[in-house]
């Protein structure tokens, strides 16, 4: 998994958009790497010879259209060799002749390869240039040196080059001879790449995919020529392919042994039936006997913004061109925010903050429970590491929980649970970390960010509302829907996928059932004709503010009754639902005791809401010690108080949550 750096500069950069790296481990056969490589590097690259069309019917209008062009052809021509192999130039006079992990690569010369390069020559400076004219000549000339010494062609490449033996046994093979070679030939180094900066974020992309390729050939291109092998001689240089790792190696020894593990594909899924009746909402007042209270609410972001600007410096080599305004467009994200922390760090971190805010003590925790979808940790699982760092000697239960963007109301729910057997407060931690985990997988960087939340639920005092109202849970639907939010994908790097129809689907299907129930459901307090009537406030999951936004009102809600904090944060799966509370108090949006309805829905086609009452008094306000100790006061007093007073006395009225609601 890979994360990103910060330049010298503290800007970010994500090291996996210009880097090409496939997960071999998961490859099990040509078929599978040719389906991976068609998709990331053939689909949107142009050949030489398409280039040559486009060029001669005048297509390009821009010097930065012509550049993209060539890099991509340039990265589609190196598809094999910047994925699998380290190239290493070696006298012919040393090279081992009979090893089976050195391979000399044999190739065909490039068909009108002086027309194609001279339609490029010609054509870059009679294009008008962009912004970044001075930067555009800059790149231009290190990706035009790679291009018209190239040679090659490149539409017939074998991902599996022939050993040294297999390449001699043929003398009319041909192979590239270095007519002179300087093992101390200039490449860019790795800071001088991340350091790369452009006043223009697309060519800034541009520019590191130019310093990458051009590393690929470190030796002066103009010196290369096609030779037969039979005429090589001791003191010529050829190119030796190494494998990159052990996993490319391995995968080589599986292809040409034949040995690869068989892949078994489940049968296709029976057309998925709806249950014989649906399942009934939990509504807490009549079907639990110890009241829940929240007592707290902490939460702790990312620290390290990443902007849409930050995106397109950032962008992929297999991504189609975009700019910032159409990410925002596309998601109503502006920025997401990433963390170099662990994932459990940022965990414990809000437990803490929950704890310190609710005025508990570590031996008054009945239980933990942790909501996420990306956590690494297995054994110990995260909710008992948890436990454990926060001096807990035992608890009823600790466990995590794997609802992904359902994560808090399947979280609160089973503390709803627990609480009836422990009857003492349940810690509740929802935490994701997405941004080491995305890879090149477009959809995924533009939503997602890193974050936790923990809340506190403890029981009510006897006689007193509780806080958390009604509860309800889903899963499961159609394959396509179960299957639409998948990680580790190996057909990506290992990398998580969302697949956006399928999504929409199951996040319309799960609203659309949502507000259904709350139409028939009661009014808690008896003041309104319905429980969607009393509603306040809406705090969905912040999975993408467009989508959701044109769901939530096809399905009967209010825009305006629509909380959404995904602008500045991302998508925070498990987290983002409290997360976007926290931010609602913080925003003022939220100033009282308010009845907010949030529902979730997201990965293995879960859904869930609760519909809970947020008193902002129990909302952590920051991590400084001094607001801590504040926070715990305050909370104190408002349960000390809320034990007497009327729990509904400082809620909306009905009328005031009919107006939002349109009734």
């Amino acid at each position: 998994m890979r994360s990103f750096v910060l330049d010298r500069a503290g800007r970010l950069v994500l090291p996996s958009s210009y880097t090409p790296e496939l997960d071999f481990s998961g490859i099990e056969s040509l078929e599978e790497l040719d389906d991976v490589v068609r998709r990331d590097f053939e689909t949107k690259a142009p050949s030489g010879t398409e280039i040559l069309r486009r060029v001669e019917a005048g297509s390009y209008a821009t010097r930065y259209e012509l550049l993209r062009d060539l890099a991509l052809h340039l990265f589609w021509a190196n598809r094999f060799a910047v994925t699998m192999y380290d190239l290493l130039p070696t006298r012919w006079g040393d090279v081992p002749r009979s090893r089976e992990d050195v391979f000399l690569p044999v190739l065909e010369p490039w068909q009108d390869a002086d027309r194609k390069i001279a339609a490029v020559e010609g054509l870059y400076p009679s294009l008008p240039p962009g912004p970044g004219a001075e930067s555009e000549d800059r790149i231009f000339e290190v990706l035009f040196d790679l291009y018209r010494h190239k040679r090659h062609h490149a539409t017939e490449l074998p991902a599996v080059k022939p050993t040294v033996a297999e390449a001699v046994a043929d003398p009319g093979n041909r192979t590239w001879r270095l007519r002179a070679y300087d093992p101390d030939y200039p490449v860019f180094s790795h800071q001088q790449i991340v350091d790369c900066a452009e006043d223009v974020p697309e060519l800034e992309a541009l520019h590191r995919w130019a310093m990458v390729l051009h590393n690929q050939y470190p030796w002066e291109r103009s010196q290369t020529e096609l030779v037969e092998v039979a005429s090589l001689r001791d003191e010529d240089h050829v190119v030796l392919f190494h494998p990159r790792d052990r996993d490319v190696l391995d995968f080589l020894r599986r292809v040409r042994t034949g040995q690869q593990a068989p892949r078994t594909r489940p049968a296709a899924a029976p057309q998925a039936r709806p249950p014989v009746q649906p399942y009934p909402a939990v509504q807490v007042r009549r079907d639990v006997a110890v009241m829940p209270r929240l007592e707290a609410l902490a939460v702790v972001k990312g620290e390290q913004p990443c902007t849409n600007v930050d995106l397109i410096r950032n962008a992929a080599y297999s991504w189609s061109p975009m700019t910032a305004q159409e990410i925002t467009d596309k998601t109503g994200i502006e920025q997401r925010l990433y963390t170099a922390r662990p994932l459990e760090d940022l965990a414990l971190e809000a437990a803490q903050r929950a704890l310190a805010v609710a005025g508990r003590e570590p031996e008054e925790i009945g239980a933990v429970l942790f909501c996420t979808c990306t956590s690494t940790r297995l054994m110990p699982s995260t909710a008992t590491w948890l436990s454990g760092q926060l001096g807990m000697h035992q608890t009823h239960a600790s466990v995590d929980l794997v609802a992904a963007c359902a994560g808090f109301p399947y979280g609160l729910a089973e503390a709803t649970r627990l609480l009836q057997e422990v009857r003492r407060p349940v810690l509740v931690v929802c935490g994701e970390k997405f941004s080491d985990k995305i890879g090149t997988v477009r959809p995924s960087r533009m939503i997602f960010g890193d974050g936790a939340a923990a809340v506190v639920v403890g029981p009510a005092p006897e006689g007193a509302a509780p806080d958390i109202e009604v509860l309800q849970t889903y899963a499961s639907g159609p394959v396509s829907e179960v299957n639409s939010i998948v990680w580790p994908n190996p057909a990506f790097a290992n990398s998580i996928t969302v697949y956006g129809p399928e999504v929409r689907s199951l996040a319309g299907r799960y609203l659309r059932q949502m507000i259904e129930e709350l139409r028939t459901l009661p009014d808690p307090d008896g003041a309104a004709d319905t429980l969607l009537d009393s509603i306040e406030l809406v705090v969905p999951h912040q999975a993408n503010k467009t989508m959701v936004t044109k769901l939530a009102t096809s399905a009967g809600l209010p825009a305006e009754a629509l909380y959404f904090d995904i602008a500045e944060v991302g998508n925070v799966s498990a987290a983002s639902i409290p997360i976007a509370v926290a931010d609602a108090v913080r925003d003022g949006v939220i100033d009282r005791p308010v009845r907010v309805f949030a529902p979730g829905f997201g990965a293995g086609a879960v859904g869930g809401y609760a519909v809970l009452r947020v008193d902002p008094a129990v909302v952590s306000r920051d991590s400084t010690a001094a607001a801590l100790a504040e926070d715990a006061a305050d909370a104190g007093a408002d349960r000390a108080a809320g034990a007497t007073a009327d729990p509904t006395a400082a809620g909306s009225s009905a009328d005031d949550a009919a107006l939002a609601f349109g009734g």
